[in-house]
């Protein structure tokens, strides 16, 4: 009996997920990534939830997602609204989770065939 839903053809799956570092598809980041549901992942500038800024944030609007995971590292870390702006303006949903829940949340969305994106931080220091 199976239990993992089909991966769609050319959707990226985060195939696996450590504190320090995670797999989407075969291809290990040891550095904070943003994730499309299709098209490759991109390096996400920053390695700490302090560091966080609005311009972070805007680089999901070339993504063009209808909703965001953000996985805030290894617990749950809201950012200030102000940060968001760029997407709330752009009507792009965005919904905060740890990292290890972001990776399964966004792996659930895409095999449904939704437009989402992740933006997964992967602290260092």
């Amino acid at each position: 009996m199976k239990f993992q839903p089909d991966r769609l053809e050319g959707v990226n799956a985060i195939s696996r997920h450590e504190p320090q570092r995670l797999w989407v598809n075969t291809t290990e980041w040891v550095e904070s990534v943003l994730v499309p549901v299709r098209g490759d992942p991109l390096p996400w500038a920053v390695q700490r939830f302090e560091e966080l800024a609005e311009e972070h944030f805007a680089q999901l609007l070339q993504l063009r997602p209808e909703l965001v995971i953000f996985g805030s590292g290894p617990r749950l870390r809201f950012v200030r609204p102000a940060l968001l702006r760029p997407l709330i303006q752009a009507g792009i949903g965005v919904e905060t989770m740890d990292t290890a829940a972001a990776c399964r949340t966004y792996n659930v969305l895409a095999s449904e065939g939704r437009i989402v994106a992740a933006a997964l931080l992967l602290e260092r220091g």
